[in-house]
């Protein structure tokens, strides 16, 4: 099914207490993952990405409930619950009523989870991007449900400002809630920062993968961005992943405390340290000597520095 079919079994009380939520939205399943899992009083179990343990899952909803409240299990994962074990958990949903299971699937295989197992009531919801107005209409409900005085105009001009990413932009619609007044535009302005300028890895990305950064580019400079920050996160970005690079060679997997100094995020790490192995050691010195020669014909007087920047970047894709 789709988001519109759950909305109307929400809105009529008919839910079945097993889902499966996937699709191209991870923002649109984050949002129903908390929506179907609100229940007051309820004993919950989470497991994010590999913190997945289907011994503890299964103790979890098999075990009598306190007080007869609800077993809430959650499991969110780029993985494929293997189907024995999915459909076990999905059969003491099925067994018991008390119990309420949300697998977020966040990977791509999304035909692997179209159609809900036999025999079961599990609700299979697969959510694509929202459209424009979706998107508005949204974060107005959002809006709404937090207090924060804002229309529809001002809510597009945030999206835009964001490049019509709804997870920035609802972010910013928790950061209004301390204002006791209307939202303008003039607001938006003066209190928000743009996707351009405040995502340059992801900009870094499309770089290191070879795609076409030109526009993105653009973008960020005419929000003001300055040239030589820009370069310098680049380089900043670099370094990181040629410590990855060197610790996974001399230990065989990456530690985000030992390498950054600080626990990120699994993907983080693993998309980081996916990116630094591709990367040969003597391409990160060549890169590391451009930025730094570029770096200091930016700081010298009379430079065109954009015209620097895009050379560089434009040589960066070739050693690669």
């Amino acid at each position: 099914m789709y988001k519109n079919e759950l909305d109307k079994h929400i809105q009529n009380n008919s839910l079945s207490n097993s889902f499966i939520l996937f699709g191209e939205s991870t923002f649109l399943i984050d949002t129903y993952t908390q929506t179907l899992t609100n229940i007051e009083d309820a004993s919950v179990a989470k497991f994010y990405y590999d913190e997945y343990d289907f011994s503890s899952a299964k103790a979890h909803l098999s075990q009598a409930s306190l007080f007869g409240d609800q077993n809430v299990l959650i499991i969110k994962s780029e993985k494929k619950i293997p189907k024995k074990e999915l459909d076990s958990l999905i059969e003491y949903c099925e067994k018991n009523q008390n119990n309420t299971f949300v697998y977020a699937y966040y990977g791509t295989d999304h035909k692997a989870y179209a159609k809900a197992a036999a025999n079961t009531k599990t609700m299979c919801v697969r959510f694509f991007h929202p459209s424009h107005s979706e998107a508005v209409f949204t974060l107005s409900q959002i809006a709404k449900e937090r207090h924060v005085n804002i229309d529809g105009y001002t809510i597009n001009h945030l999206l835009a400002i964001h490049n019509g990413d709804i997870a920035l932009a609802c972010n910013e619609i928790d950061k209004l809630k301390v204002y006791d007044k209307a939202i303008t535009t003039k607001d938006i302005d003066s209190l928000v920062f743009g996707l351009s300028e405040v995502n340059i890895d992801d900009f870094t990305k499309k770089v290191l993968n070879k795609k076409n950064f030109k526009e993105d580019l653009n973008n960020i400079l005419e929000h003001g961005e300055d040239e030589i920050r820009v370069l310098t996160s680049i380089t900043s970005y670099i370094t990181q992943l040629y410590m990855f690079n060197i610790y996974i060679r001399v230990n065989g997997t990456p530690n985000a405390m030992e390498i950054l100094g600080y626990n990120a995020p699994k993907f983080v790490v693993d998309e980081k340290a996916a990116m630094s192995i591709k990367i040969k050691p003597n391409t990160y010195y060549k890169l590391h000597e451009l930025l730094l020669e570029s770096e200091l014909k930016m700081k010298s007087s009379h430079i065109d520095k954009g015209a620097i920047l895009l050379s560089t970047l434009i040589r960066i894709q070739g050693f690669l």
